[in-house]
This record gives C-alpha cells, sequence and structure tokens, in this order.
C-alpha cells in the first residue's frame, strides 16, 4: 500500500495507549501489563497491530515507572508479529502523561512526518482482530480524514436526572466506539493542538469532531472489547482458551 506517494510501502503509525493505572481492574499493577493467558495485555495489542498490512511503526506510551518493562514486552511483541514481514515494524516507547490525551500526544511526537497515517489504540482492547485495523485504514486510505470502528448499541438507553428517567434515547441512531481510531496525521495533531488544555478532552475522534471535520464510521468487532473489570477480563480469558482450542 503507497500513500501520498511516499517511498513507504508501510506508511501506517500506531499509537497503542498503556498508560492506565488499572483500578477498576483491582490489579496491582499498570492494567495494560496484566497477563491474560500467559501474555500481557500490551502484549497482545502490539502483536496484533504488527500484522496488519501497511502498519510500520508502533508507538507505545506506557506508565513512567515500567518503562523497561514496556520497551522489552514491545520490542518482542513486534519481532513475533513481522516475522511474515519482508521489512520488520521500527517502535517506540514514550513515557504516558498524566492523561490518555497526554500520552497519545506524547507519542505523536515521535512519529515522522513520512508516516501520514496514524491509528490510535487501547491496550485494554487486547484481543482486536486484524480485520477491524484494516477497515479503519482503508476508510482513511480511500480519503476519510477520520474513521472509528463501531458497534450498534443493543440494550435500550435512558437519559435519567436525579434518579428519575427523563426520556428513552432513540438506540438506533446510537453507536458504541472502539478502537483503533484512524486519522490523517497533520488533522490528529490540528485537533490535539486546538484542544489546548481542556481536561474533558479525552477522545481523539471527538477533538476532530471539535473542529467540524466529518468522521467516517466502520465495522467494528465484538472481540474488540474494552477489558477494565475483572468480568472482562474473566471473559477475555474465556475466549482465549475458546480460540487457541479451534482446528486449525
Amino acid at each position: 500500500m503507497r500513500i501520498d506517494n511516499s517511498d513507504r510501502s508501510d506508511s501506517v503509525a500506531v499509537v497503542i495507549s498503556a498508560g492506565g493505572q488499572g483500578e477498576r481492574l483491582g490489579a496491582n499493577r499498570p492494567k495494560a501489563l496484566v497477563e491474560l493467558a500467559g501474555q500481557s495485555l500490551l502484549a497482545r495489542a502490539i502483536g496484533g497491530a504488527a500484522v496488519v498490512p501497511g502498519v510500520g511503526l508502533i508507538v507505545v506510551a506506557g506508565p513512567a515507572g515500567e518503562l523497561d518493562e514496556v520497551r522489552d514486552i514491545t520490542e518482542a511483541a513486534v519481532e513475533m508479529g513481522s516475522e511474515w514481514r519482508e521489512r520488520p515494524v521500527e517502535f517506540a516507547v514514550v513515557a504516558g502523561g498524566a492523561s490518555r490525551r497526554d500520552s497519545v500526544q506524547s507519542a505523536l511526537a515521535v512519529i515522522p512526518a513520512d508516516y501520514p497515517i496514524v491509528l490510535v489504540h487501547d491496550a485494554a482492547r487486547a484481543l482486536t482482530p486484524t480485520e477491524v485495523f484494516e477497515v479503519v485504514i482503508a476508510a482513511v486510505v480511500g480519503g476519510a480524514q477520520a474513521a472509528i470502528p463501531v458497534l450498534p448499541v443493543v440494550d435500550t438507553i435512558k437519559r435519567v436526572q436525579d434518579d428519575v428517567v427523563v426520556e428513552t434515547v432513540d438506540r438506533a441512531v446510537l453507536r458504541s466506539v472502539q478502537t483503533p481510531q484512524g486519522f490523517r496525521r497533520d488533522v490528529l495533531i490540528a485537533a490535539h493542538e486546538a484542544a489546548g488544555d481542556d481536561p474533558s478532552a479525552t477522545d481523539d475522534a471527538g477533538l476532530v469532531e471539535a473542529l467540524d471535520i466529518e468522521v467516517r464510521i466502520v465495522p467494528g468487532h465484538r472481540l474488540a472489547f474494552k477489558i477494565t473489570t475483572p468480568f472482562d477480563l474473566t471473559v477475555a480469558q474465556a475466549i482465549v482458551t475458546s480460540l487457541s482450542g479451534r482446528p486449525q
């Protein structure tokens, strides 16, 4: 895949946000370093990104106090994911900031200009299938300034105030958003710069929306769920066990 007439064949950079402390997961260490079936969530997220066609660089924003371990995990996961590729995926590790947005900005700062497309992904979505990365990349390559994977909302949604239902929201127009979210690099940088120091600016697609730039939606996947609680980790464990037992 060639983008903007670049000499690179792998011109997509993936930022993996891995700085969360995981309080809701009940772990005594950063969430990205928690193991799932013998492999950390971070390693699984990196490995999933490294095998995606078009990805040439992975930048991990990890917990500032765990960078040596994050670097070791990243190097091993990238090497394993790059085995089949003609050219290995490059990688970098940066210290995450006080917020997810700070972490993404730190990662953006080290991405060279010859990566015109940037995906932002959560390490906690460790089971995200390759196809989700591919449809997001395809949307941006096809002309979208930004693209996000979504799923239909299946539950009835109520808007409430002071413990009283105010209205039932039409779920037909609602979508649940996943990652990776994909952007033209210049658009994502401009969106972060425009947001200034707004502490409520936590969603990258939301920052782009604030610039009145259209954000395209593409199909997400149930396996791209976010591992946030002990229940989520138990579900993920069951899924990994089930998938590993499938006939090849």
